[in-house]
């Protein structure tokens, strides 16, 4: 159930963050206000993420994911039949709009703490990798449904505008969906009985550290969220959903296809070593993009960016949870995505702005200058803190 929800959810969100940006220039919206959105979005995510990570074992973890997936669905109707900016924002604050291909709201923060419960150390990199596996190709089949708004205008006669509609309700669609499989969840999805309290005991430092780590490369990729990704190609060579759907079911795909190298690595190399020296190559890649002397080209360069970018993702959410006890690992998950998700909110609507007011390539070059920072960074700290499955 935890798969197929996810895999219903990053559909949505593939086809949700392609249109974003897309669809909110259309009704006249400046750079600057979709930036705006973005960060509403995504400061959202983090204050629902901190509220549900920090009530779900009294409350109940199903309970939390189901209260998200309405949050998630409530959203698809706002944007589905209103244009009006402050409603807009209002309902990014739900932090549950898809302005990434990844994940929003509090689910990856529940689902992490979750699926540790059903393997055991030597399998938990291998399902993480699934589970981000399950995401990818999601994600890319819903980024390739971000040209239906095309198909819809050709084939019915719609307006532009109605076309998007139509998949923004679509997204809603998905979470009432993923809402009914959270319905059908066992109560092993629970905190064991009788567990100690939760929250960050003798590995809080470790926690923290990590956090401020992990800030620093979330607050870099909040240059480049999806949306904003698909909305620079949009102004920079008028590239439109019927072209950045394909773009972006590759992408997808190749992320897919580095969730399940990275598991492999990481057994070779240590999960420590996976995340930087496959983070740095793609972080050049991602600078080059500006300097890119046509659309294939920069396609070309986004392609083998995200070939690389993502392998970091299941060896960090294996890494979180294998270092701290059982009981810490819902709170050492939230801590750590909360502050992504705050960091992450920070950049979008300076991106937005900087886009506007200095050029259209700048958000590519400060987040990949960045996350270089944080790859080095890392490295230069963790890479003696080794999980039990290296220490042996």
């Amino acid at each position: 159930m935890i798969l197929a929800a996810r895999g219903i959810r990053t559909f949505a969100y593939g086809f949700q963050s392609v249109l974003l940006g897309i669809y909110l220039r259309q009704v006249g919206f400046a750079p600057w206000q979709v930036g705006a959105v973005l960060t509403a979005t995504l400061l959202g995510s983090a204050a629902l993420t901190a509220l549900f990570t920090g009530t779900a074992d009294r409350y109940g973890r199903r309970r939390m994911l189901e209260i998200s997936a309405a949050f998630m669905a409530a959203s698809g109707a706002a944007f589905a039949f209103s244009t009006s900016y402050p409603l807009l924002i209002l309902a990014s604050l739900t932090g549950t709009v898809g302005a990434t291909s990844g994940e929003v709201g509090p689910f990856l923060s529940l689902e992490q703490a979750i699926l540790p419960q059903t393997t055991d150390a030597g399998r938990r990199t291998r399902l993480f990798s699934f589970y981000n596996l399950v995401g990818a190709v999601s994600g890319s089949v819903g980024a390739l449904a971000a040209s239906t708004p095309a198909l819809l205008q050709r084939t019915l006669g719609m307006g532009a505008q109605d076309a998007f509609r139509a998949m923004f309700l679509t997204y809603a669609a998905c979470a009432v969906i993923a809402l009914w499989l959270f319905t059908r969840l066992s109560h092993g999805v629970e905190v064991a009985s009788g567990a100690p309290t939760p929250g960050l005991g003798r590995s809080r430092a470790t926690v923290l550290r990590l956090a401020a780590l992990f800030s620093l490369d979330s607050l870099a990729g909040g240059f480049v969220v999806q949306s904003l990704i698909a909305f620079y190609f949009n102004l920079r060579w008028d590239a439109g959903p019927e072209i950045l759907g394909p773009v972006f079911l590759w992408v997808g795909l190749l992320q897919a296809a580095s969730f399940l190298a990275a598991a492999r690595v990481a057994e070779r190399i240590g999960l420590i070593n996976t995340m930087v020296f496959t983070h740095l190559p793609s972080n050049v890649l991602l600078m080059a993009i500006p300097f890119a002397p046509s659309l294939p080209w920069a396609i070309g360069l986004l392609l083998a960016r995200h070939a690389l970018s993502q392998m970091d993702v299941p060896t960090r959410q294996s890494y979180i949870v294998a270092v701290v006890d059982p009981e810490e690992r819902i709170a050492a998950a939230g801590v750590t995505n909360i502050a992504r998700n705050v960091a992450q909110a920070i950049t979008p609507v300076i991106a937005g702005a900087a886009m506007q007011v200095v050029g259209l390539g700048v958000p590519f070059l400060l987040g990949g200058g960045l996350k270089i920072v944080y790859d080095l960074m890392l490295f230069a700290m963790f890479r003696h803190i080794r999980p039990p499955e290296e220490r042996r």
